[in-house]
């Protein structure tokens, strides 16, 4: 399917909006119902995105196999050892990484124990180690864990069961936009249970499948990021899973510096066919001076980007304002 594509190739996939009437499919992981109406077309796709009748979580269905999920994160998706981004970004990525670093620390004494589900080039992990944190991290990846920071112990596997930590022995879990790549969240958050001390704190990022972003955007949003993200959780649904899962859930939030704006900029970009999909994003990365845009359309990309930010910033705000972030995380304590 996506064999011999690289990243580039795969952000550019183009998303169309299909109708059909509800059918039966399996279970849903959130809430067990059994039909669901088709949303998402996606290009070299067979499967649509189909989505929940119960509780209005989107998947693919059927849901892709492990050797095509594989084949999605090319070397070149995770970028150059430490860096993703043009220098610029990056080191604004990092500033903001920082930024809710003591959001994160919250409450834990030093020495507590915290794990980065997905951890990547562990972005946060320094600087949660700054604060005196015995950090940790866990990624599917060995080229998307290259330039971790030295002190964070990253363990290598496909799943996080398959990691081999001991029960009750962390003090708090990331899972940071990770739970929507994985075609089984309800196992992740089963075994994040299991690891998580009672009491322990469980941070969980997702793209809001309901978020007024979302609707607006249809198939041009930005964070649909398909075929990459498997599930589309509206944050109802999150909850329900959280719940369902053993977790209690205490707060959300509805802003994200790095993802929310940025949305609204590419999503826009999004809705103009003329434009590459996601062509902004991809411009940015590090890779991005050799993608093969024209110096018109680069032009156009980042004039865009220049111009609508401001109104991204304010539509961003407001969105939070009304508990409809385009991206939401969630703090969860695990019950006894």
């Amino acid at each position: 399917m996506a064999g011999g594509r690289n990243a580039d190739d795969l952000y550019g996939l183009r998303v169309g909006e299909i109708k059909g009437a509800p059918r039966d499919v399996p279970p849903c992981p959130v809430c067990r119902a059994t039909t669901a109406h088709p949303r998402f077309a996606v290009e070299k796709l067979d499967a649509p995105v189909v989505v929940c009748e119960g509780c209005g979580t989107g998947r693919f269905e059927p849901m892709l196999d492990s050797a095509s999920i594989a084949s999605l994160y090319p070397d070149d998706y995770y970028g150059g050892p430490g860096s993703k981004f043009q220098p610029l970004v990056e080191r604004a990525v990092r500033w903001i990484g920082a930024r809710h670093v003591s959001f994160l620390a919250l409450g834990l004494e030093p020495g507590s124990r915290v794990l980065d589900v997905g951890c990547g080039r562990g972005v946060v992990l320094g600087a949660l180690a700054d604060r005196g944190l015995e950090v940790h991290g866990v990624e599917m990846s060995a080229a998307a864990a290259r330039g971790a920071h030295a002190r964070a112990r990253v363990r290598i596997a496909g799943r996080l069961a398959e990691a081999g930590y001991p029960s009750s022995y962390f003090d708090q879990v990331l899972i940071w936009h990770v739970l929507e790549h994985l075609a089984d969240p309800r196992e992740m958050l089963d075994e994040v249970r299991r690891i998580l001390r009672p009491g322990g704190r469980l941070v969980v990022a997702v793209p809001n499948f309901a978020s007024r972003q979302a609707s607006w955007s249809g198939a041009a949003w930005f964070h649909l990021d398909l075929p990459r993200h498997l599930f589309h959780f509206p944050l109802a649904a999150l909850r329900r899973l959280l719940d369902d899962t053993g977790f209690e859930a205490v707060s959300d939030h509805h802003f994200s510096l790095r993802q929310n704006p940025f949305g609204w900029v590419q999503s826009a970009l999004n809705r103009a066919a003329w434009l590459p999909r996601n062509g902004l994003y991809v411009l940015l990365q590090s890779r991005g001076r050799s993608a093969s845009y024209d110096l018109r359309t680069r032009a156009i990309l980042l004039s865009a980007f220049a111009l609508l930010a401001p109104a991204a910033l304010a539509a961003s705000l407001w969105d939070a304002y009304r508990q409809t972030g385009a991206t939401v995380h969630v703090v969860a304590l695990r019950r006894p």
